[in-house]
């Protein structure tokens, strides 16, 4: 298939373009992609995913808006193309006019998904978020604060229990294999199960030697299937088919001293739950409020509100994992510090204390020109601190005060002096700080505990009380000194709340919205950055963006953007 290229004239006696001219708002998100189409997707930008013969495609710079203006709606494929068909909107935003010009009229919902493959298997997958984000930058738009956060994706699929995941990954090794190995592979099965449908097996659930027998005998079955396959040069997909067998059976099942396969009482650290979608996993954003699926990440420019950067993760992978992708233009465009020894009072107990020092270039706190992160407890761990004190970033990631059971001395009545490597405890007791070879250390009191006048307040354990020290105390005590600040406290309410209502924006829609779309990591993620870019136009629809030919962009009404031309070519002072 060849690039197929859209008009560039227009007509000006089209009905359609010439009523949705005089009806529809200006700054709306029609008449932006009207306006800007040719800038924002000229057809060429497209020409890498296309061949150079073959019948010809539709403009890419249709298809683009469609996709765009879909995940604005949340609109399914088939939704869509009905709409771009009916709606004089959306064929006005496409450019292509009413139904009596040579604009397509109608195509069909695959192309939308052939797009999108295409799209993810180039160089540039999330080149439509690059070039709505592009416009922004240059307008000015996108300063040097972010805000992080993250929301749930629900995942596209069933959440399957035991018996369906080990049954599904039987019949997926199943239908891998050649017809030779599918013979040898069922001559082991022992269960009587010939996994010829999806359908759960019939048994008396409520009798529970039953269902333990079930959990048995299917469980042995894919033990069999896997010793077969042992130590056996297998293809890719039947490879990968095994591999997935293997983490299922072994994430959920335990064997007793009888020898009898049963559920472990257990969930595994990465559990797969569902052999559709194996990249999906169990997760929490809060402590009482869990999901199945993904989590969707973004940085956001808390002046213009657009949105920098997104990434999807698995469901169970803290946010701070990502930080670094999200901010990854700021540390482009810093240098890193260099180290202090210091006396510190307190730190947190998980993380801990690489002694930092920061050097003669460090802009003062609150400089408009110093870049800046703001994100909750979840960026306030002591890697991410110190990783943007390093890169001479400031944080404005709040970092939980140390805690301790029973209201007992948290760690912070302890002053750690990671000068010469000790601890002083409250009673005035110092003791030297144990090193690992990981760098972090302990330091232990038991000694003097026995005889403390203090140790009630401080430990009930007949070990006396430990005080760990990590890596990064430094940065811990450091953000949480700065964080006492009143004036910090302020800046941060009024700004980090700025991403939630982002976020609301974005999983506010019926159809890929909170629920994903699509299935595998990879494929979520494309389709929420095309989320994004679509948001990111639509705002700058309302900020008034306008294209300067030749020039770039610039924002604002149309007698601000004469000014600054005029000014950018030196006619005004």
């Amino acid at each position: 298939m060849t690039l197929g290229k859209a008009d560039q004239q227009g007509d000006l006696l089209d009905d359609v373009t010439r009523f949705c001219d005089e009806t529809l708002d200006e700054h709306s998100i029609y008449s932006f992609l009207h306006r800007e189409r040719d800038r924002l997707f000229p057809d060429e930008a497209f020409a890498d995913l296309f061949d150079k013969s073959g019948r010809r495609s539709v403009p890419p710079s249709v298809v683009a808006v469609v996709m765009v203006l879909q995940r604005l709606e949340g609109l399914s494929d088939r939704e869509a193309t009905q709409r771009y068909c009916f709606d004089n909107r959306w064929r006005y935003a496409a450019g292509v006019g009413g139904y009596d010009t040579t604009g397509w009229t109608s195509f069909v919902h695959t192309v939308l998904v052939d797009m999108r493959e295409r799209l993810r298997r180039s160089e540039s997958p999330n080149r439509i978020f690059d070039v709505a984000r592009d416009a922004a930058k240059q307008a000015g738009l996108i300063g040097r604060r972010r805000v992080l956060d993250s929301t749930p994706l629900y995942d596209a699929v069933a959440t399957m229990d035991t018996i369906t995941l080990i049954r599904s990954a039987v019949r997926g090794l199943l239908k891998a294999a050649d017809a030779e190995l599918e013979a040898t592979l069922r001559g082991v099965f022992t269960s009587g199960d010939d996994y010829a449908t999806s359908a759960k097996p019939m048994v008396d659930w409520d009798d529970g030697a039953a269902r333990e027998a079930l959990i048995d005998s299917r469980a042995k079955d894919a033990y069999g299937a896997l010793l077969v396959l042992d130590g056996t040069e297998l293809g890719p997909v039947v490879n990968q088919a095994a591999t997935l067998l293997a983490t299922v059976v072994g994430q959920d099942l335990e064997v007793g001293d009888d020898g009898i396969f049963r559920i472990a009482r257990k969930v595994a650290k990465d559990r797969i739950i569902s052999t559709v979608d194996p990249e999906a996993r169990h997760g929490h954003n809060s402590s009482a409020h869990g999901f199945d699926g993904f989590k969707g990440h973004i940085a956001l420019d808390p002046d213009s509100e657009i949105i920098t950067a997104t990434t999807v993760s698995a469901g169970n992978v803290g946010d701070a994992s990502v930080a670094e992708e999200l901010i990854a233009d700021l540390l482009a465009d810093e240098g890193p510090q260099g180290e202090e020894a210091s006396v510190v009072p307190g730190a947190a107990v998980e993380d801990g204390g690489r002694a930092e020092q920061p050097a003669a270039h460090d802009a003062e706190p609150g400089d408009d020109k110093r870049p800046c992160v703001y994100g909750d407890a979840a960026y306030g761990t002591g890697e991410i601190q110190s990783d943007l004190h390093d890169a001479n970033i400031e944080s404005k990631c709040k970092t939980q005060p140390p805690s301790a059971k029973d209201g007992m001395f948290t760690k912070d009545r302890f002053v750690i002096d990671l000068g010469d490597d000790r601890v002083t405890c409250p009673a005035g007791v110092t003791v030297t700080i144990g090193r690992g070879k990981d760098g972090g250390g302990v330091a232990k009191f038991a000694a003097h505990c026995k005889t403390c006048p203090l140790a009630e307040q401080c430990t009930k354990s007949h070990l006396g009380r430990k005080v760990r020290v990590g890596v990064n105390e430094v940065a811990l005590a450091r953000a949480r000194a700065e964080q006492a600040d009143p004036a910090w406290r302020a800046d941060y309410r009024a700004t980090r709340p700025k991403v939630e209502r982002k976020l609301g924006h974005l999983m506010r829609r019926r159809h890929g919205g909170r629920r994903a779309r699509v299935r595998g990591r990879l494929r979520v993620d494309a389709d929420f950055a095309l989320l994004g870019a679509a948001t990111n136009l639509a705002r700058l629809a309302t900020l008034k963006v306008r294209s300067i030919p030749g020039k770039g962009w610039a924002w604002g009404s149309p007698g601000f953007v004469v000014v600054w031309l005029c000014r950018f070519r030196g006619l005004l002072v």
